[in-house]
């Protein structure tokens, strides 16, 4: 069984990462794509407020979107410097105010974590493992604040629903627009403290079974 038939199988077993939940009715849909406003080289301070502002105006506690887009932000970074190729974004972003609680969705325990410091990568990251069915998974949570990682432990059980990190500010969080990045993994391929979030459209095939779209988990 693939993970994305797995998750929903058991979508009701999952519990919400925001509270309030996240639904299609408080969030605006939000594209980084080479070709949209936010992706064509804004100055970070113009980003961020131009981001906060279409959530503002709509009316919504998030902006949410990035499965399976190609993305031209990152050539720029230090993190990407010199691999172009890599441009498909394979996680969802979900675009909140620095400080906002992010929430366990299913129990597991702590696989990895790591403070990945350069420009343009995660910055405080935590990984999770779960089981459903006896099958392993992973649900990665990026662009943190550095107090996420205080007293955290590699193999430390973890419940539904409990507080487990917090949205990161720039730069701390790899420096970019304060979000998180969610992700789910079935093989973590033997990485930990990291995993790949953008890859090459060459190995999408692999990764979009790999890690497929975690939406489903996202919004109530």
């Amino acid at each position: 069984m693939n993970l994305a038939t797995l998750i929903a199988r058991h979508r009701s077993a999952f519990t919400p990462i925001f509270d309030p939940p996240l639904t299609a009715d408080n969030t605006v849909y939000m594209e980084l794509s080479a070709t949209s406003e936010f992706g064509r080289g804004l100055e970070p301070a113009d980003l961020d407020a131009a981001v906060f502002a279409r959530i503002d105006a709509a009316g919504a506690l998030a902006g949410v979107g990035g499965y399976l887009e190609n993305r031209s932000v990152y050539k720029d970074t230090a993190l990407f410097d010199g691999d172009a190729e890599r441009c498909i974004h394979i996680g969802v972003d979900v675009f909140m105010p620095v400080g906002t609680p992010l929430h366990a969705p299913l129990a597991g325990r702590v696989h990895s974590f790591a403070n990945r410091a350069t420009q343009g990568d995660y910055g405080p990251v935590i990984i999770l493992r779960h089981e459903l069915d006896g099958v392993e998974f992973h649900s990665l949570y990026g662009h943190l604040s550095e107090d996420s990682l205080a007293g955290i432990a590699e193999g430390r059980a973890v419940a539904a629903g409990e507080r487990i990190a917090a949205i990161g500010p720039r730069p701390i969080n790899g420096d970019w627009t304060p979000h998180l990045h969610f992700q789910l993994i079935r093989d973590m391929q033997g990485i930990s403290g990291d995993y790949p979030g953008v890859v090459r459209p060459v190995d999408l095939d692999f990764y979009r079974d790999n890690c497929p779209d975690p939406m489903p988990l996202l919004l109530a």
